[in-house]
């Protein structure tokens, strides 16, 4: 392949989810109609938008804004399922159909602008095709790469070779479809895509990832696809027989399902990844079904499962289009299916995990997780989620595997580094933390935190809180512990949180005593005052030790505890 983008036709059906809903469950398009994913507008139809109505509200907004508004739940299976009807119409004129997603799917524009008499001519002819066959409208881009002709499609325009990099540099970041990415670029100051091209490549390789390497590309014009895409050996395609025909949607979904793990399996064995895939159905009359799927990234195995579910849909239910066209329904039941990397990416930039390959150990683990609260119940696998509070354990909330992870208080910023309150010998200094902190609850009970990048948005203080660093076990039940001075005499804090004497021994339950070389606090802690039976004051100290540890002491009516150790 060489480094020239091919030249790219596209077409897009505007407002694809409202029409497929049209289509599929008789909802009018011409009303203002709304379609949900997670309480927000994913897509509307043009009344709606004369509403005031935008991608990205909230159901309640958008209803406020216009009272009589339809509400449609996503569906991407009614989306595939509804489109079937549209690549067959676009693969009566041209070949080598490949679709994007539900209401989108290109060709090589080489081969239609010959024989159609060039590329408007071309674009022209797919257009009114469409519209007769389906009754829908759409419209075709033509540029040099498969992303800037979707860009133009949006416009209608047809950009001229060699002008695919111009089009672009004037469109905002958000055009590349990464939300996360594109928030990040523009708090760099980075906002349209012209600037994001002219950053250097291997800067943005080392700060962005290999995905945003890819958008990169994209954002220069240049083809989506790197040099070393390449056509995989013939070992890497998977085939599935079925003595019984399938001819029902849940039974293809199920095989869909298993084929596409295995898929997934023999690509990382190879350490490569899927970016587009060719779906192959042979029916029990010997009836030979085939599309191809394309994907702007890696192709997981959830994504390909749900791609070839679409798909089996698409093809078993042979839904009308909304002029009355009907894709070609099977005469029979699948007996075969295959499915074909027609296009791989080596997985260069993924990072290695210390148990196997990323990603994969990701899955097993939340398969093998998911059984065990099967057998056991929900409350047997928890996660800890880190929130506010004054002590280390208050700011540990478990909760129960594949459950919202919300703290149960809210938390606050580390607090900046506070000198040591007057009369306290200063700390030996700890190991630093920068910003915000990350729990893992390991097997034996005690919470880990480990520091992590980037501080969280300010949230109420926590007055007492210990200042950073923050400790790195939390002991589930603090443990005894005795503080004497010089002296030998017991160190004592009064009500005005005077220290009697600077601590020098600390005994641990029924251990041996050792010498503290460092001491910072108190840190008074002064809790429902308000009510006598529930009060608590409570003063901690951080203190190090001779052998170099370092523990987080509490001292609460005359008795020292251990409640936490640090690194």
């Amino acid at each position: 392949m060489n480094g020239a983008p091919q030249r790219a036709l596209l077409l897009w059906c505007p407002d694809w989810p409202v029409l497929a809903a049209e289509i599929v469950d008789g909802v009018p398009a011409t009303d203002p109609v709304a379609v949900l994913h997670a309480n927000r507008v994913v897509a509307c139809s043009e009344r709606a938008r004369a509403e005031g109505i935008r991608r990205g509200l909230r159901r309640r907004e958008a209803q406020g804004r216009c009272p009589g508004l339809t509400v449609v739940d996503h569906d991407p299976a009614r989306d595939a399922r509804a489109f079937e009807p549209v690549v067959a119409a676009v693969e009566e004129v041209v070949a080598g159909v490949e679709v994007i997603r539900p209401g989108a799917c290109a060709t090589a524009a080489r081969g239609p602008s010959r024989y159609l008499g060039g590329e408007e001519a071309a674009a022209e002819r797919i257009v009114e095709h469409v519209a007769q066959s389906c009754g829908v409208e759409s419209q075709v881009g033509v540029a040099d790469g498969v992303f800037a002709a979707g860009l133009a499609a949006r416009q209608g325009r047809i950009v001229p070779p060699g002008g695919t990099r111009e089009f672009l540099a004037d469109l905002p970041v958000e055009a590349l479809g990464r939300p996360a990415l594109a928030d990040l670029l523009r708090r760099l100051g980075v906002r349209t895509l012209g600037d994001f091209a002219a950053l250097p490549a291997g800067d943005v390789l080392a700060r962005f990832g290999f995905d945003g390497a890819l958008a990169h590309r994209l954002a220069a014009g240049r083809d989506d696809r790197p040099p070393a895409v390449r056509q995989p050996p013939a070992d890497l395609t998977v085939t599935a027989d079925h003595d019984e025909p399938i001819e029902r949607v849940d039974a293809a979904a199920f095989a869909a399902r298993t084929l596409a793990e295995r898929l997934h399996e023999r690509l990382a064995a190879y350490g490569l990844a899927c970016t587009r895939l060719g779906i192959e159905a042979v029916t029990a009359h010997g009836q030979e079904l085939h599309r191809v799927w394309r994907h702007d990234g890696l192709l997981t195995a959830a994504a390909v499962a749900d791609r070839v579910r679409w798909q089996l849909d698409g093809w078993l239910s042979g839904s009308n289009g909304r002029g009355g066209a009907r894709a070609t329904r099977p005469t029979a039941g699948i007996v075969r299916l295959r499915l074909v990397p027609d296009g791989v990416l080596a997985q260069a930039g993924l990072q290695a995990g210390l148990w196997g390959e990323t990603g994969a150990e990701r899955e097993r683990a939340h398969r093998a997780l998911s059984r065990v609260q099967g057998i056991l119940g929900p409350e047997a696998v928890v996660t800890a989620v880190l929130g506010g509070g004054r002590s280390p354990a208050d700011q540990v909330r478990l909760v129960p595997w594949g459950d919202e992870r919300t703290p149960g208080r809210p938390g606050s910023p580390p607090l900046p580094d506070l000198p040591p309150p007057p009369g306290s010998v200063p700390a030996v200094p700890l190991a630093p933390v920068a910003g915000s902190a990350s729990v893992v609850v390991p097997a034996g009970g005690g919470a880990r935190r480990r520091a992590g990048r980037g501080r969280a948005a300010p949230e109420p203080p926590w007055p007492g809180r210990i200042p950073p660093p923050a400790p790195a076990v939390v002991l589930p039940a603090p443990l005894p512990a005795d503080v004497r001075d010089a002296a030998g005499e017991p160190v004592v804090v009064s009500a005005r949180l005077a220290v009697s004497a600077a601590p020098a021994r600390l005994t641990v339950g029924d251990g041996r005593a050792a010498e503290i070389t460092g001491w910072a606090g108190p840190w008074p802690v002064d809790e429902r005052w308000w009510a006598p039976a529930e009060a608590r004051r409570r003063a901690r100290f951080q203190v190090c030790l001779a052998d170099g540890a370092a523990l987080l002491l509490a001292v609460e009516g005359g008795q020292w505890l251990v409640e936490a150790i640090y690194d």
